[in-house]
């Protein structure tokens, strides 16, 4: 499995919450057609820290449940911290999206979000594991990623440019495919489900103070990697200290501009 590459510190964590936030305002009518519904089995594959595996058990309660699943401990503590705080039924474990250790056949909707384009190579093994954990005659697996060629972030200062780059060359030696989301419904077909649905739709928000995007939280990655030294890191930092401070005092902010794709597929 490749190396996820992206930092879990607060300001991940922030950008995970307000990733929730947006996901229930978009997709909550494709939630519901999904099978997420008062009494539902939900496996939260990939949950990070967890925010979105809390609305899914809030919807699901008191009879249903949701199993959340990462190979990161810390996410896993970060996640279980957030049900317990918020009293809904999440139970956490941990696992790789292509070996969860989950039952199989066992849930009536997989969710995947954000995964797949971290995983270059193994897209298919994926989702083909993802199918088997879907209940026989109507489970459903359920995708999330992005197409990252088209995202965007206005207001960042010059040097966003360079680290934008610096993180698709990091995708692209590790095999990452940054449109997957065009792909989710060939990946669902592939495994044998019938796919319901198939659709895409631009997100567009006001990062918190500290949200650089993806290339921002993958410094460490980056350096690891070679292909940014210190000296680049310090120096993007003070690039987007400056212009955070420039527009916070006009008023203004930095805005997110992602496409991000849904596909629903059905085992029947």
């Amino acid at each position: 499995m490749a190396d996820y590459s992206l930092t879990l510190d607060d300001s991940e964590i922030a950008r995970y919450r307000l990733m929730a936030d947006i996901a229930e305002r978009r997709e909550r009518a494709l939630w519901t057609a999904a099978g997420v519904a008062p009494g539902a089995r939900i496996a939260d594959v990939g949950c990070g820290p967890g925010a979105l595996s809390v609305r899914l058990a809030d919807i699901v309660a008191p009879d249903g449940a949701v199993w959340a699943v990462d190979r990161d401990g810390d996410a896993l503590a970060v996640a279980s911290a957030l049900a317990e705080r918020s009293g809904v039924p999440v139970h956490t474990a941990t696992g790789s999206a292509d070996a969860t250790g989950l039952a199989e056949g066992s849930f009536d909707v997989v969710m995947l979000r954000h995964v797949l384009a971290h995983n270059g190579g193994r897209e298919q093994v994926i989702v083909d594991h993802l199918a088997e954990l879907a209940r026989p005659g109507g489970g459903a697996v359920y995708l999330v990623d992005v197409d990252v060629t088209g995202f965007r972030l206005r207001g960042a200062p010059a040097t966003y440019e360079e680290m934008d780059e610096r993180y698709r060359e990091l995708h692209r030696r590790r095999g990452n495919d940054l449109s997957i989301g065009i792909r989710l419904d060939e990946l669902l077909t592939a495994a044998g489900l019938e796919v319901t649905a198939h659709e895409g739709h631009i997100d567009v928000m006001t990062p918190p103070p500290g949200m650089r995007g993806p290339a921002w939280a993958a410094r460490d990655a980056l350096l690891a990697e070679g292909l940014v030294t210190p000296d680049d890191i310090a120096r993007w930092d003070t690039a987007f200290t400056q212009i955070e401070q420039a527009r916070t005092e006009a008023r203004t902010g930095l805005r997110f501009f992602g496409n991000t794709y849904v596909a629903i597929g059905r085992r029947v």
